[in-house]
């Protein structure tokens, strides 16, 4: 089955209503070739609905950095699946490693989310990936393993084709290491192998993405292994020309 390749630039805490939408206009005109690519931006919360005005008719798709699990209550500073869906934002970040270092959050949690976003018409993107440690004491498999089964438990096989997966190894997070095209492919494969032990058909199905430091210099090395099929692009995301690169780099 062919994969339509997705480049997802997240721009974690950065850039105003104002720079958001300089942005957009350095990109667009960008990507008039690339229409064998689907695009993605992920802007703080602020920038969602201008983000979504400023793309609406183009190729870009605005997706959310990350969503409470309940849909509404006592939960100051989050946003729910549902307040996305109304913006007409078309996805959303679940689990990115800095979320789980620093909010704590858990597989079991994630695992609410995923179903929470599908349920409001959200397209989730669960993120994935083991730390330094891990990697070393060569325990990465066991670790996603535990974060992709959980996180996709409480989702019939028929939604698992839904969910895009980005394999962020976490040491090579804002670090400037990158993982090897070897080590990137072999992650991506074990982690579709997963799929595979739930539904063939999703596993052929579902896009696993790499982020940890891509680049415009090593974008189509990635963009090229056999079980990669896609990038979460964090700060060379936030250069309409970078971006704009890597994206015709698919």
């Amino acid at each position: 089955m062919s994969r339509q390749p997705l480049v997802a630039g997240n721009w974690k805490m950065h850039k105003t209503v104002a720079e958001s939408e300089a942005f957009i206009q350095g990109l667009l005109p960008r990507l008039t070739t690339a229409d064998n690519v689907d695009v993605v931006i992920c802007p703080p919360f602020t920038s969602l609905e201008a983000m979504v005005d400023s793309t609406r008719g183009s190729r870009v798709e605005v997706y959310a950095q990350n969503m409470h699990e309940e849909g509404s209550g006592a939960f100051t500073g989050e946003i729910s699946a549902a307040m996305l869906s109304e913006l007409d934002v078309h996805g959303v970040i679940l689990g990115h490693s800095e979320r789980r270092a620093y909010f704590g959050e858990t597989d079991e949690a994630l695992s609410n989310k995923v179903v929470a976003a599908l349920e409001a018409g959200l397209a989730p993107m669960l993120c994935v990936g083991e730390t330094d440690e891990e990697r070393e004491a060569g325990t990465t498999e066991d670790r996603l393993r535990i974060q992709i089964t959980e996180g996709l438990s409480r989702i019939d096989d028929a939604q698992l084709a839904s969910v895009a997966i980005a394999y962020e190894p976490v040491w090579a997070i804002g670090t400037g290491k990158v993982a090897t095209s070897e080590q990137a492919q072999e992650a991506c494969a074990f982690i579709r192998s997963l799929i595979a032990e739930r539904s063939e058909e999703a596993a052929a199905a579902v896009r696993i993405l790499y982020g940890g430091s891509a680049k415009p210099d090593n974008a189509a090395e990635l963009l090229a292994l056999a079980d990669c099929d896609g990038l979460l692009i964090g700060g060379a995301s936030l250069d309409p020309e970078s971006f704009g690169d890597m994206v015709a780099a698919g």
